[in-house]
């Protein structure tokens, strides 16, 4: 009768103890991570702070979802879409001194178009000027919507819009209108300083009202 007993007590406890270890296996199967899929958009490999809705092709204006999202975005946010929107309409534009079209357009032209388009903020034509325009900023507290100036061999100084993650806009003399990394060596070597004509929350208002405009 007590072997009996113990025989029974026995078999519960290891029968208590498969069914924890099925259980075990079963959660850890069940919570194994899916590997990451390949991102197929630009934006979404090289800038992580942007929404995995977003579209090269369609921008914030003409995007539902963004449009639906921007209503809760932080200010900086709401600007780099606004500036990614320009990045896509200059893209591969060529380099030429002195142009202001889409069939060359250099610089301090494209940093003058790009801010007076989307934020209705007039700038001085020459990166001279635009050099002396609201606050110097320290590098490492950019924000979206500084200008960053560089000083590279040659006769001219050089300048960019930065639109977050590392990466700044501009017209490039060998590449035309691109985004570039600020973090890259030649543009580490060649960095000058940064200004802020206006607060990220000043900026998004400015891009609010010219699309209402």
């Amino acid at each position: 009768m007590v072997a009996t007993r113990s025989s029974r007590i026995l078999m519960l406890g290891v029968s208590l103890a498969l069914l924890a270890l099925l259980a075990l296996l079963a959660g850890c199967a069940g919570s194994a991570k899916q590997p990451p899929g390949d991102a197929d958009d630009y934006f979404a490999r090289n800038l992580p702070g942007m929404p995995v809705s977003w579209n090269p092709m369609m921008s914030p204006v003409d995007n539902p979802i963004l449009q639906t999202r921007s209503l809760h975005n932080p200010p900086s946010e709401l600007v780099g879409q606004a500036l990614l929107a320009q990045y896509e309409r200059w893209a591969g534009t060529p380099y030429r001194l002195g142009g202001t079209s889409e069939r060359g357009i250099d610089c301090s032209a494209l940093v003058q178009n790009v801010f007076s388009e989307t934020f209705r903020l007039e700038l001085p034509r020459s990166t001279g000027e635009q050099v002396h325009q609201g606050a110097l900023v320290p590098r490492e507290e950019l924000q979206v919507g500084d200008l960053v100036f560089f000083r590279p061999p040659g006769p001219y100084d050089h300048v960019g819009i930065y639109v977050g993650d590392g990466y700044f806009l501009h017209a490039s003399t060998s590449q035309g209108v691109m985004l570039s990394e600020l973090d890259n060596v030649y543009w580490q070597r060649h960095y000058w300083q940064a200004r802020r004509t206006l607060e990220p929350n000043m900026l998004a208002q400015r891009v609010a009202s010219a699309g209402e405009g």
